[in-house]
């Protein structure tokens, strides 16, 4: 079975409330606004407030009416701000809209979590992370196309409860994505190797490549051009999530050293590099080929059955997403 949205496409029934209104959270309030979702944002910069106001758009910058309202409209609330700000927004929503349900669009799960369990320890909280950007920031790069087509992870523990679960998997559908249900830890460990691994080595082929010359700058075409371009993303942004996903870039972080020190040596004392070029030419050829068609759906099983939560997982595993 591939995935095929339709009419049967879970609803989105809640008002949403995005808190931060960049890239990923403005671009979110473009595409639900757009799709006549009802929803509503808040970024403290009053310049982004006004240039989304301007175009259209509700927000504000005044943190606690925007929370007195998603808690009397029973939104969804999206943390849609860098991990290392989102503390001072947890303890506010904590305190005045405390009942109302938590997601957030952070490319770590596991220190979201405990951030909140610390300061919010009574909220009820469903992670995401939609796999999507570009390497351009603040309200002027938000697109409402951004998430169509895209992979938007949705964390699941055995714990999590099919009433919470359900209103952030449809929030992606809504906006064209499709649903990946993980635990927090598996999808920390991925991202660590397919997010935040090639920022590092992105920002180390670009300094590499700057520091032999201008002839090398200017000779520099395609292979450079895509290998660096996420070196070109704000430097706060790209170093607040690697390093709070410390443990598991550092594991990534470890093997790719390994398979370079290797490489080298088998360059100087053989004369070729081939065990590692023929390494990855494999994977991405299976990753062309994992995306080369439609992908297959999470079957078989209705969230909120006995142990949805781990068969979600499972399909997952096998690659298999989840639209409804």
């Amino acid at each position: 079975m591939t995935a095929d949205p339709s009419s049967d496409s879970p609803v989105l029934a809640k008002p949403v409330c995005v808190l931060g209104l960049g890239l990923i959270g403005g671009s979110l309030l473009r595409a639900l606004h757009d799709a006549g979702h009802e929803a509503f944002g808040y970024n403290r910069s009053d310049a982004t407030v006004d240039a989304a106001t301007r175009d259209g758009y509700d927000a504000s910058s005044n943190l606690v009416a925007t929370l007195a309202r998603a808690a009397e409209s029973d939104a969804l609330l999206v943390l849609a701000t860098p991990v290392t700000t989102i503390e001072p927004l947890v303890s506010a929503i904590a305190e005045h809209s405390p009942s109302v349900l938590l997601t957030d669009v952070i490319s770590v799960k596991q220190e979201v979590q405990r951030i909140i369990a610390r300061l919010h320890p009574n909220g009820r909280y469903v992670g995401g992370h939609p796999m999507t950007g570009t390497n351009r920031s603040g309200w002027s790069a938000t697109d409402a196309t951004l998430f169509d087509g895209a992979m938007w992870a949705v964390t699941t523990t055995d714990e999590t409860r099919a009433e919470d679960w359900l209103p952030v998997a449809s929030l992606a559908v809504a906006v064209g994505s499709r649903v990946v249900p993980v635990a927090p830890d598996a999808h920390d460990r991925a991202a660590a190797a397919i997010s935040h691994l090639p920022h590092l080595t992105a920002a180390v082929t670009a300094a590499v490549g700057a520091g032999e010359s201008g002839l090398a700058l200017r000779l520099a075409a395609g292979s450079f051009r895509d290998g660096t371009r996420v070196a070109g993303t704000a430097p706060d942004l790209q170093r607040a999530m690697i390093e709070a996903n410390g443990i598991a870039v550092l594991n990534v972080l470890s093997e790719t050293i390994d398979r370079l020190v290797a490489a080298r040596d088998e360059l100087r004392d053989s004369g070729t590099v081939e065990v590692l070029i023929d390494d990855g030419h494999r994977a991405r050829s299976a990753y062309e080929q994992l995306h080369s068609g439609t992908a297959e759906v999470i079957s078989g099983v209705a969230v909120g059955d006995d142990g949805w939560q781990q068969e979600l997982r499972r399909q997952a595993h096998q690659g298999r997403v989840w639209v409804g």
